[in-house]
């Protein structure tokens, strides 16, 4: 199946914000209001679906929640999607999804992390649609740090645009911003140097493949599902392979450890042409760390694994497309990520 790229937005689109997981709970709402504001000063209009309730876990019923998603990715006239946040359990809209309808809809742009990967990697992987992996939302009013680029700027790109992006080499390592205290807080905190680590040995990395990837306790809990084929993903982009991403957001190493390895065993990285792991703030196991979970579980595929990139829960955030072809190059003084929208 081919990829099929959403058409880029411009001014006067409109971009539709709804919650598949968690909604917006009373003391965050202002929050929301300056993220609309930014999204609104590019030139869109947002409509806000009823599914945003932050009282529970979840914004509404499942099937209200899978309803309102159909039909805003189904609706020609929203261009975009972009839920407020992740959640826990996203993972109940799949069987209610309409995924005929969203097949054969023209493609719309949906974007967000964590829990998104729920439903946004089966969504590139069952209807070919590309999705940004990339900020959400609640982030969207931060400036992005000079060489990345924000999932606004990704949604208007046009098709065959390629662009380039060179981590700032800093990131977050302590505390986080007290949204319903500070809700106009625009500035990332990036206290901490840090680069990108090639876990799996040394020499310089520079491989190319098709984007695939999430959020590992999420994803991992898809492995062996319909909903989660990506070796009929990667059969239908043969013989150019994966670049694999995967970020984990808060689960312990041995945990971590264990998913991992159920996605190896069930084939998500069986085409990887290299492993693309996002720096985590998520503990370690007493002396087990992250880094060791991550080999334990990938050494074994025999590939290039750079470690610490800017595509998780922790600030910068970098945004990757799905089905987007990709190229890394990782060297002792040189990052970089260069996405095709092809």
């Amino acid at each position: 199946m081919p990829v099929r790229y959403p058409r880029p937005l411009r001014p006067g689109d409109r971009v539709g914000v709804t919650s598949p997981s968690s909604g917006v709970p009373a003391e965050l709402r202002e929050r929301l209001a300056v993220a609309v504001r930014d999204v609104e000063a590019r030139g869109y209009e947002v409509v806000t679906g009823r599914c945003m309730d932050g009282a529970g876990h979840v914004s509404a019923p499942a099937a209200d929640r899978a309803a309102e998603l159909t039909a805003m990715l189904t609706d020609p006239g929203i261009r975009a999607v972009v839920p407020p946040w992740g959640g826990e359990t996203a993972i109940d809209l799949l069987p209610l999804l309409d995924w005929e309808r969203l097949r054969t809809a023209e493609p719309t742009w949906v974007v967000g992390y964590s829990d998104m990967s729920t439903v946004m990697t089966p969504l590139t992987l069952l209807t070919g649609a590309a999705t940004v992996h990339g900020n959400n939302l609640m982030d969207t009013p931060y400036r992005v740090p000079e060489g990345l680029v924000s999932w606004l700027d990704v949604v208007a790109a046009p098709s065959g645009h390629r662009f380039t992006q060179i981590p700032p080499g800093r990131h977050r390592a302590t505390g986080y911003d007290d949204y319903a205290a500070h809700p106009g807080v625009r500035t990332f905190t990036l206290d901490t140097p840090g680069r990108w680590t090639r876990l799996d040995g040394d020499g310089d990395v520079d491989v190319e493949g098709r984007l695939i990837g999430g959020c590992v306790e999420m994803l991992s809990n898809l492995t062996g599902t319909p909903y989660l084929d990506v070796p009929a993903f990667a059969g239908a982009h043969a013989p150019e392979g994966l670049l694999v991403y995967v970020e984990a957001g808060g689960h312990d190493a041995f945990t971590i450890c264990r998913n991992l390895h159920g996605m190896r065993l069930a084939g998500f990285f069986d085409a990887a042409n290299a492993v693309l792991v996002a720096r985590t703030s998520a503990p370690d196991s007493g002396s087990f760390t992250q880094r060791q979970a991550v080999l334990d579980a990938l050494g074994p595929l025999n590939v290039p694994i750079v470690a610490d990139v800017e595509c998780g829960h922790v600030q910068p955030y970098l945004p990757l497309v799905n089905g987007a072809r990709g190229r890394v190059v990782h060297t002792a003084t040189r990052g970089e990520l260069t996405q095709t929208l092809d």
